[in-house]
């Protein structure tokens, strides 16, 4: 699964005037080019609107919480509109409704992966994309793209003893921790790993690199 951060500057969110914890702007735009040479093409997100037998989760920070849910997602002709409810009475929820309000976190963030894509140049033009969750996230694009940088090294390593490597080379993470995860990894590989471990490890990867 790849993330795409989108800055609240873009995204236009804003908070409904007769509920505190509805809120609805934009978790992608078409025909810009961001820091990874993508860009996405109206439609992209046809198929996986139409055809997902289940709801696409709003999260926090992607590995965290579940803090709501989408009542609303469709594509206009500027990107993917989202519409939001926070869960009443949710701790997390609540706090992150504060911070949407006070202008602290910066933005909204796909989970997703490419199912069809065009490469013009240095330009990848994203024509089919499937939809797991959109997340309102706290880090800034950078690091998004730092996690997604270790995370394509790890699938062109060889050994583990070479994920070990790269995860304590990243920043970070002790040998005890790098062991730790290799650990996990040797385990779900032996036991064929649902996705909700695969996502616990990725999120102890996460925590580790951000700020």
């Amino acid at each position: 699964m790849q993330h795409k951060h989108i800055n609240f500057a873009l995204t236009g969110v804003k908070f409904a005037n007769t509920d505190p914890n509805v809120f609805e702007g934009y978790a992608s735009v078409f025909g810009g080019v961001d820091s990874y040479g993508d860009t996405i093409e109206p439609g992209a997100y046809a198929k996986t609107l139409d055809s997902r037998d289940r709801p696409i989760q709003l999260r926090w920070n992607h590995f965290g919480d579940v803090i709501g849910k989408w009542t609303e997602i469709r594509e206009d002709e500027k990107g993917l509109f989202v519409k939001g409810e926070l869960t009443p009475g949710h701790s997390k929820a609540t706090d992150v409704a504060a911070l949407l309000k006070h202008g602290a976190v910066s933005g909204l963030s796909i989970g997703y992966a490419v199912k069809d894509f065009e490469q013009r140049g240095v330009l990848r033009v994203l024509k089919e994309i499937e939809l797991f969750e959109i997340s309102v996230v706290e880090e800034p694009a950078d690091n998004a793209a730092r996690v997604s940088g270790v995370k394509a090294a790890i699938q062109d390593a060889t050994a583990l003893k070479e994920i070990e490597s790269i995860l304590r080379d990243a920043g970070r993470f002790s040998k005890t921790d790098a062991t730790t995860i290799i650990s996990r990894v040797k385990s779900l590989t032996r036991r064929d790993a649902e996705a909700d471990q695969v996502k616990d490890l990725f999120g102890k990867l996460y925590k580790n690199l951000r700020n």
